[in-house]
């Protein structure tokens, strides 16, 4: 007979959710905490930008950056 789990496993998006209140419980401090944050953020998009760069083509890139221009001199963003 299997034996039972005392917890029920979480899906990542639970687990997530258990580990931000954790975080939250142990930490009074709001600026240690937004650091923590700020931390855990940027993992993420440092990765994502530069596997963006990788799969893109000369063209893609291209693209993208001419895009990003005009949003950038045109108050109404990207058209």
């Amino acid at each position: 007979m299997p034996k039972r789990s005392s917890k029920p496993k979480l899906d990542p998006n639970e687990a997530a959710f258990a580990t931000i209140q954790h975080i939250d419980r142990l930490l009074d401090d709001d600026v240690q905490r937004r650091q923590i944050m700020r931390e855990m953020g940027s993992r993420g998009g440092k990765v994502g930008g530069k596997r963006r760069l990788q799969t893109m083509t000369a063209a893609q890139r291209s693209e993208a950056a001419k895009t990003a221009a005009k949003a950038r001199w045109n108050k109404n963003g990207p058209r």
